[in-house]
């Protein structure tokens, strides 16, 4: 990381070429008022992504994977090749809109502090999206977290409430995340115990253990077009895929006791979905199963070839 631009912005794509090319023509339009590079990763797609961009998008470097490494180990692929003084893990299902980044690059420069920053996502109707992430615990576990977000704005922040200036929080999506490359290099990438979700929350909770700052940036936009680069044709897989993510984050963060209340709460969760969960009730059953296997990691997106 030689610093020798201000932005390295990395994207990670599994087949999602028409979104891809939309959000590198949208940066181009947004004509950045910081200097940037851009580094595509691909996880071994096969919708001929990696050609489209050579062809129309020249000057971005390509990273060609022979198969899905997962959303973690992608972005952490492109990190090891950034030069920029600060790095953006962008979604391909984003579009860029003036001045958003220039205002989180601006606001890193100005607060040393702060290690991450994320904007305010918005979805194409120029509506807010909950972009704002809590670290889980057991509580967050009992009550989902929208009850949370209604009770206790304060602790719980999100989109419900306007902001009037940047605040700090515990986490933010990695749809749109910029992090410090002094921060890279103190605490790490991304971990790959994630091959996809929570791998931004366990980033932002490593990084807030190290004393840096996490903040969201309300006046900072961009649309964010609600998870389309993760509509993922396996649903099965991907509730387990959560799941692990969620015995990970538990076990690398919140101790023993906390990881078996977990798994009791979530056991007993998918007990009864698989008795009255209705046309669900036959996944919940097969969730019950692979918890009774032992919650082998092959039975989630990475056995897929999901990202």
């Amino acid at each position: 990381m030689s610093g020798s631009v201000d932005l390295s912005i990395i994207l990670v794509t599994w087949n999602m070429r028409e979104l891809v090319l939309d959000c590198l023509a949208s940066i181009e339009a947004a004509e950045l008022g910081v200097s940037y590079e851009i580094i595509l990763v691909d996880n071994g797609s096969s919708d001929g992504v990696v050609e489209a961009v050579g062809r129309q998008f020249p000057r971005v470097q390509v990273i060609a994977l022979p198969h899905n490494l997962g959303f973690a180990a992608g972005n952490n692929q492109g990190l090891l090749k950034m030069s920029g003084r600060h790095a953006l893990l962008l979604n391909s299902d984003t579009i860029v809109l003036r001045g958003g980044l220039e205002r989180c690059v601006s606001f890193l420069d100005e607060h040393p502090g702060v290690g991450i920053v994320g904007p305010q996502l918005l979805n194409s109707d120029r509506t807010k999206q909950n972009c704002i992430h809590s670290s889980p615990t057991l509580v967050s576990e009992l009550l989902s977290q929208s009850l949370l977000r209604r009770l206790l704005p304060g602790r719980y922040p999100s989109k419900r409430v306007s902001y009037s200036e940047p605040i700090e929080v515990e986490a933010v999506l990695g749809a749109c995340l910029f992090v410090r490359g002094e921060v890279i290099q103190e605490v790490g990438p991304l971990s790959e115990d994630y091959f996809f979700f929570l791998e931004d929350t366990d980033w932002c909770h490593r990084v807030r253990a190290r004393s840096w700052k996490v903040a969201h940036i309300p006046d900072a936009h961009v649309i964010h077009l609600s998870g389309k680069s993760s509509k993922l044709p396996l649903p099965l897989r991907t509730r387990i895929e959560y799941c692990r993510s969620r015995y990970t984050f538990f076990r690398k963060h919140r101790g023993v006791i906390s990881c078996w209340a977990l798994l009791a709460i979530v056991v007993a969760r998918v007990a009864l979905g698989s008795v009255l969960g209705g046309r669900r009730a036959r996944e919940y059953r097969k969730i019950l199963a692979w918890h009774w296997r032992g919650r082998p990691a092959s039975a989630g997106l990475s056995a897929g070839g999901q990202e």
